[in-house]
């Protein structure tokens, strides 16, 4: 086999593996060790995701026991249901040419207990070292664990008001006080009149950074993108949260079971209520729109994406042989890379013409 990506050996003893296999469910993980030539780690090893769960490659949060100052965590995804394997890595490389804090990510193979487990892409947690690899202030880190995180008054399951503002949200990082601030933000953004919101919502958020990531999702179309997929960070310093994408595989012309979607399927404004309040403010709108433009006609390229989706298939190719989870083939990649490059420009042109029609 090439060398051309890292080899992740993990071991877990077989008892240990069998209460981890036994309820696919349980977030509170077990011990294991992470191998290398030279040292071992001690590390605890959960399944991670949602409907990937359930599928039959496993997706793995793995934690370091003996935390370091650069590293505690990070996540491997098997990237089932992507033909591709690089949806994810390419929706956060897109993200972060365009100006948007986003996950560091790498191919990786997987040996499980000396058996082969096959490709993975390995993505760093976004957590208090993701601030301090980008010397960034501290603060707080919210994950929006599911659809409530819709900054809204009301649930997204029964549209019914929400008992407490922070549903929908796991806090990785952070005191009460940020609690309370992160409550404040989304009744201000659900209660104030137009003058005021257009005035001091920059005080609670830093609003280039979202018009940028709204692009984002919506270039890529992630569907579930707008009220889930994303992580809050607020920067103590300038007291306004950021937003950073979070799982990605289900983009550039698929769904979440990998079945091809419309490159139409999503609107030029996507969906949220705070997207909906900000593109409803002349000044804000026309900033979106212009930012927009730039970058369909910058970013959101096959010139500028595909030195990166094809060398990453290069990378990756020589190893897909020996990953016993998929029937995927150079051919397949191939095949991927030509619809990528499709949905690409079909999106691309039914973005500027919902632009031009305004």
């Amino acid at each position: 086999m090439m060398s051309a990506i890292p080899t992740i050996r993990m071991h877990i003893h077989p008892s240990y593996l069998h209460e981890l296999k036994r309820d696919v469910w349980n977030d509170e993980g077990v011990p294991g060790v992470l191998k290398s030539d030279t040292a071992t780690a001690p590390v605890v090893v959960s399944f991670r995701g949602n409907h990937i769960r359930k599928l039959t490659k496993k997706s793995y949060l793995i934690k370091y026991r003996k935390q370091t100052r650069k590293k505690t965590e990070f996540h491997l995804n098997a990237e089932y249901n992507d033909p591709s394997y690089i949806r994810n890595r390419l929706s956060f490389l897109f993200f972060e040419k365009i100006g948007v804090l986003s996950p560091k990510t790498s191919h990786v193979f997987l040996y499980l207990n000396k058996k082969q487990q096959g490709l993975y892409l390995k993505i760093e947690s976004v957590d208090e070292h993701f601030l301090k690899r980008r010397n960034l202030e501290s603060g707080a880190i919210y994950y929006a664990v599911d659809d409530d995180a819709n900054f809204s008054l009301l649930s997204s399951f029964d549209k019914q008001a929400k008992q407490n503002l922070l549903l929908g949200y796991e806090k990785k990082l952070g005191s009460p006080d940020h609690d309370r601030y992160l409550e404040e933000f989304i009744y201000f953004v659900n209660t104030a009149k137009d003058d005021i919101f257009e005035k001091d919502i920059k005080n609670y958020l830093n609003v280039k950074q979202y018009l940028l990531w709204l692009i984002g999702v919506v270039c890529t179309q992630n569907f579930d993108g707008f009220v889930h997929n994303y992580a809050l960070y607020l920067n103590e310093q300038t007291n306004t949260f950021q937003i950073i994408p979070w799982d990605y595989d289900a983009t550039w012309g698929r769904n979440i079971n990998g079945e091809k979607m419309n490159y139409d399927r999503i609107p030029l404004t996507g969906y949220n209520t705070l997207s909906a309040r900000l593109l409803d403010i002349p000044a804000f709108q026309s900033q979106y729109f212009l930012l927009m433009r730039n970058v369909l006609q910058h970013d959101f390229t096959i010139r500028k994406l595909s030195p990166y989706l094809l060398n990453w298939h290069t990378e990756i190719s020589p190893y897909l042989e020996y990953d016993p989870y998929t029937n995927i083939t150079t051919a397949h990649l191939e095949d991927e890379q030509k619809q990528i490059f499709d949905y690409i420009e079909k999106r691309k042109r039914f973005l500027l013409l919902e632009l031009s029609r305004l």
